[in-house]
């Protein structure tokens, strides 16, 4: 899937990642890091990655308690997972592949790291690329009965343990292979063995803790830094591109009807644009020449 890619395990802040990287420095373009969401890994990229990798560095790790990366454990606060551990754990590899700044894409899960990174790290990121997500704090703030019969995995998976590892742990694959039926068009785009890789990293009773832990984090460390930033007036500094699934049948960008995704993103950046990509929640993989002819030329501008 990743051919001229090199697999490496990295040491990041209490975590031993499974990393991919790709590309050259040679035409002077800034490395781009790539992180994808759940219940996914960097599979998620091996249609786009290729294609960077032709004129630019290409990082695409697996998040902590993700694919073949480690679990590490985790706290009655849930901090090992929240998403600034994440984005300051992915500085911490992009700097010992010797990238300074660079630019940033995420998916899902990974978005939501990639934002928190941009607020942390602002000298860190050029420019950034969510794919179907706005923030998190934005999310609780506008939650409804709508949002959670299509994002129920939300408040679920934010449940004590083992409460939602012991249910998932029965039949991980039934789960995986659900979420995905459920939030994608076309299940077709996973025919190239991304499913079964998926399943397979979910197997891991670990994988699927730390997957719990990520979301338990997010209904509290994750929403009170967000809060604090919005209170506090505080955007980010780059340049933002936001696209997500027209055509997913559940969930996806929270909206309240009048108010759209960018909208939202622009209460967390003055420069955004972007819009509805044709498909389900998984872009990158449903209509991945759909996100490549926004995503090129967005990251082709020079700041």
């Amino acid at each position: 899937m990743f051919e001229g890619f090199n697999q490496k395990r990295m040491a990041g802040q209490g975590a031993t990642l499974n990393v991919l990287t790709g590309g050259t420095a040679a035409n002077g373009l800034p490395p781009v890091l790539m992180i994808h969401g759940y219940p996914q890994t960097h599979v998620v990229w091996r249609h786009l990655a290729p294609r960077l990798a032709e004129t630019r560095p290409v990082v695409c790790p697996d998040l902590r308690g993700y694919g073949d990366s480690d679990c590490p454990p985790s706290a009655p606060d849930h901090t090992p997972y929240s998403k600034r551990a994440m984005a300051a754990e992915l500085v911490k590899i992009m700097a010992d592949l010797d990238f300074d700044t660079f630019d940033v894409v995420g998916h899902d899960r990974g978005a939501r790291v990639g934002h928190r990174l941009c607020m942390d790290f602002p000298e860190k990121v050029r420019r950034f690329c969510s794919l179907d997500v706005v923030p998190t704090g934005s999310v609780w703030q506008r939650a409804n009965k709508p949002w959670a019969m299509g994002s129920f995995h939300w408040l679920f998976l934010a449940q004590p343990e083992p409460r939602p590892e012991t249910l998932i742990g029965h039949d991980p694959d039934h789960w995986l292979t659900w979420l995905m039926e459920s939030w994608s068009a076309d299940m077709t785009a996973f025919d190239d063995g991304a499913l079964d890789a998926y399943k397979r990293a979910h197997r891991n009773p670990a994988v699927i803790h730390a997957n719990c832990e990520d979301y338990r984090a997010g209904a509290t460390i994750d929403d009170a830094l967000d809060r604090a930033d919005l209170d506090g007036g505080r955007k980010m500094a780059c340049p933002v591109l936001a696209l997500w699934g027209g055509a997913r049948k559940s969930g996806g960008p929270k909206t309240d009807g009048a108010t759209s995704a960018l909208d939202i993103w622009g209460e967390w950046a003055d420069d955004v644009r972007g819009g509805p990509v044709d498909c389900g929640h998984f872009l990158p993989e449903e209509a991945p020449d759909a996100v490549w002819a926004e995503l090129a030329p967005f990251l082709a501008a020079e700041n």
